[in-house]
C-alpha cells in the first residue's frame, strides 16, 4: 500500500496515537480536553497526503527542500500555523511542540512499515515526500508559534512601558516641586539634581521602549519635518549630555549650509543616543568630536571617539534591538543600565528620514558612526 493511501485509511488510529504521546506533555495537557490534544493533526496529516500524490518536478522537489518551493498545498500550511500559534496559546514550549511532529513522523512510518511486504523504489519515494511534507507542517507551525511569542513580548512591553510613566512623572514632579519650594542645602541640591537626573535617563529609555514596541507592531516610526539647523541641535544635545560629564570636552565642527527639512524631537533622540554611546564607550577622557558637514542636498553628521573599538562580530547586529555589546562590562563605574535600544532607534530615525548610517571601528582610529540625512 502506498503511504499517501495508509495515511487517508488509518488516519484516526495515527490522530489517537498524536493525542495519546501529546497528554503526556505535562504540565501544558493536564488541563487539555482530547479535542484540543488533538488540535489540527487529522488536517495536518490529509494535507500531507495530498500533498505526496501531487505531481512534482525535480527542480520543485530541489526548491521545496531549500524551503523556496512553490505552495503546491495551502491547507497544509493553515493547519500547521493555527496549530502553531494554537500550542503556544495552551502553554506548550517549542521544544515540546516540535516533539509531536517526530512523534508523528517515527508514529506513521512505523505503522506504515507493518504493511509493506516488498519494499520497492515507489516506497522510498513516498517516504521522502512524506518527510518532506511533514518538514514543511513543521517549519510552518514552528514560525507561526516564534510570532505569537515576539508579539506576546511586545504587548508585555507596550503595557510595562505605559505603566512605567505614570509613577516616573510622579517622581519628576514631586522632584521639580522640592526644588522650588523647599530650602535646601547644597548637600540636597546635589540629591535633587541625580533624582533629576535619573528620572530624565529613565524617561528616554521608556521612550525608547515604547518606539521599539511601535516598530515591531508595524506602526512605524512617525515624523512631523520643520526647518532646523543641525549644527545648533548639535550643540544643544552636546551641552546636555555633558551636563554630567565634568571630563568630557566635546568638539563641534561645521562646515557648509546644515539647515533642512527634519523631525526636531526624533533628531534630538539620534543625538542623544549617539554622544550617549561616544561617552559611555569612549576613552576615560570623555573626548567625543562632531561634524556637520552641509552639501547641496543632504548633511552629513559624524560622531567619533578613541577608545575599545567595536568587535567585527558585533558590527553586523549593531542596530540591532535588545542588543547590548558583547564588550560592556556592567560591573564598570558608570555602565549603562540601558536595554540594547539606542542604535536601533538611531537606525529608525535614520530610516524614516530616508537616510543612510555606517560605522567604523579600529583601534588606532576610534569609532565614528556617519549619518547622512537628505534635506528634504
Amino acid at each position: 500500500m502506498r503511504l499517501s493511501q495508509f495515511i487517508v485509511e488509518n488516519v484516526d488510529r495515527i490522530v489517537d496515537e498524536w493525542e495519546q504521546f501529546a497528554a503526556t506533555i505535562t504540565p501544558a495537557a493536564e488541563t487539555m480536553d482530547s479535542a484540543a490534544l488533538r488540535d489540527h493533526a487529522k488536517a495536518i496529516l490529509l494535507a500531507a497526503s495530498r500533498d505526496m500524490v501531487t505531481a512534482q518536478t525535480a527542480s520543485e522537489q530541489q526548491a521545496k527542500a531549500e524551503g523556496e518551493g512553490p505552495e503546491k498545498t495551502p491547507s497544509l500550511d493553515r493547519a500547521s500555523a493555527s496549530h502553531g500559534e494554537l500550542r503556544h496559546a495552551v502553554g506548550f514550549d517549542l521544544v515540546q511542540m516540535t516533539s509531536e511532529f517526530r512523534h508523528l513522523r517515527a508514529c506513521v512510518i512505523r505503522l506504515w512499515v507493518k504493511n509493506v511486504e516488498s519494499p520497492d523504489q515507489n516506497h522510498l519515494h513516498d517516504m521522502i515526500r512524506f518527510n518532506e511534507a511533514i518538514d514543511e507542517a513543521l517549519a510552518e507551525s514552528t514560525a507561526a508559534y516564534a510570532e505569537q511569542v515576539n508579539r506576546s513580548r511586545d504587548i508585555f512591553l507596550a503595557i510595562l512601558g505605559h505603566d512605567l510613566r505614570a509613577p516616573l512623572q510622579a517622581v519628576s514632579f514631586s522632584t521639580e516641586m522640592l526644588q522650588r519650594k523647599a530650602k535646601l542645602d547644597d548637600q540636597a541640591l546635589t540629591y535633587v539634581a541625580a533624582i533629576k537626573n535619573g528620572t530624565h535617563y529613565m524617561g528616554t529609555m521608556i521612550s525608547d521602549l515604547l518606539q521599539f514596541v511601535r516598530s515591531r507592531l508595524g506602526s512605524g516610526m512617525p515624523i512631523e519635518r520643520r526647518l532646523m539647523n543641525l549644527a545648533d541641535a548639535c550643540q544643544r544635545a552636546l551641552e546636555e549630555a555633558s551636563a554630567g560629564q565634568p571630563n568630557c570636552t566635546p568638539t563641534l565642527h561645521v562646515e557648509g549650509d546644515v539647515e533642512g527639512l527634519w523631525d526636531p524631537s526624533r533628531i534630538g533622540q539620534l543625538l542623544q543616543n549617539l554622544i550617549g554611546n561616544a561617552l559611555q564607550h569612549g576613552a576615560r577622557q570623555g573626548e567625543i568630536n562632531l561634524s556637520v558637514v552641509g552639501s547641496s542636498d543632504a548633511v552629513r553628521l559624524c560622531v567619533h571617539n578613541l577608545g575599545i573599538p567595536i568587535a567585527k562580530d558585533a558590527l553586523g547586529s549593531l542596530f540591532d534591538p535588545l542588543v547590548r555589546s558583547p564588550s560592556e562590562d556592567a560591573t564598570l563605574p558608570g555602565a549603562t543600565t540601558s536595554l540594547g535600544l539606542g542604535l536601533f532607534i538611531v537606525k529608525e530615525v535614520v530610516d524614516a528620514h530616508h537616510g543612510e548610517i555606517t560605522v567604523t571601528s579600529t583601534l588606532d582610529q576610534g569609532t565614528t558612526f556617519t549619518v547622512v540625512l537628505p534635506k528634504a
